[in-house]
């Protein structure tokens, strides 16, 4: 025996996919490399797929709850890091029990699928628009500079008011959105859930003044000075001080600025 580990060929028929290849459904399965020819690049793009698979909402396409909290709790340390700021914008559906109660729920589906269209036509690349559950939606906004977080909450909010989302024939649905806001807090290592919580409160605000309407809390302050800034980072404790001379460039840089930092 010499220690070494040995590889055993398996074949794509040992590894039973078939239940993977029906989650993934006829369209994604027909994209995949041919079984035949690229054995590994067929296990790989299924692999893939499932992946994202995961990472989606399946009515409407969105970011669901497991991705919006990957990237709440990555933009929350980067906002800590850097001292960047980054917009979260909380979006609920208006009366969508209503819509529920007089049409059905199948087109409530149809109407929450228009919507996520809507709100997907006004986010950048880098943005993430993610179905929170039920009716709320939750869009995750980095570098989004307070001065320009009101324009476009305004802008989603417009783009669902004009929707018509077509239910039987000549007739049309039409419907709004509540949108609260909250922006992290900068340099300061808060939690997913504080974050939600004061978006959830502007959403709340929203609502009870009439809805179709947007509020958004006003940024924190939470301008640190230079030594603040030096807290945030653990010098070693062996005595060398190397470690603030490399960051010097970084703590005298203005507020806000990423320069030096990854």
């Amino acid at each position: 025996m010499t220690g070494t580990a040995t590889t055993l060929p398996i074949t794509l028929h040992q590894l039973r996919l078939d239940g993977a290849l029906a989650l993934l459904g006829k369209e994604e399965s027909a994209g995949l490399p041919p079984a035949d020819h690229d054995p590994s690049g067929h296990l790989q793009a299924i692999i893939d797929e499932l992946c994202n698979l995961s990472l989606r909402d399946p009515l409407t396409g969105c970011a669901n709850r497991r991705q919006f909290d990957t990237i709440l709790d990555r933009e929350l340390d980067r906002v800590a890091r850097s001292g960047d700021v980054a917009l979260l914008l909380m979006i609920d559906v208006d009366h969508f029990k209503r819509v529920n109660d007089l049409h059905g729920h199948n087109v409530g589906d149809l109407v929450l699928q228009a919507v996520a269209q809507a709100l997907n036509s006004c986010v950048r690349p880098m943005d993430t628009l993610a179905r929170y559950g039920g009716e709320e939606f939750a869009i995750v906004l980095p570098a989004c500079q307070p001065a320009y977080g009101q324009n476009v909450a305004e802008r989603v909010r417009k783009a669902v008011e004009a929707l018509r989302v077509p239910i039987a024939p000549g007739q049309e649905l039409t419907v709004t959105v509540s949108i609260g806001g909250a922006y992290a807090l900068q340099w300061i290592r808060s939690t997913r859930k504080l974050w939600i919580e004061r978006a959830d409160q502007q959403l709340y605000q929203a609502k009870s003044h009439g809805r179709n309407r947007i509020e958004i809390e006003q940024q924190p302050d939470s301008t640190v000075t230079a030594e603040e800034k030096k807290l945030l980072f653990v010098p070693d404790l062996t005595g060398d001080t190397s470690w603030s001379e490399d960051w010097s460039d970084v703590f005298a840089a203005p507020l806000g600025s990423t320069d030096g930092v990854n």
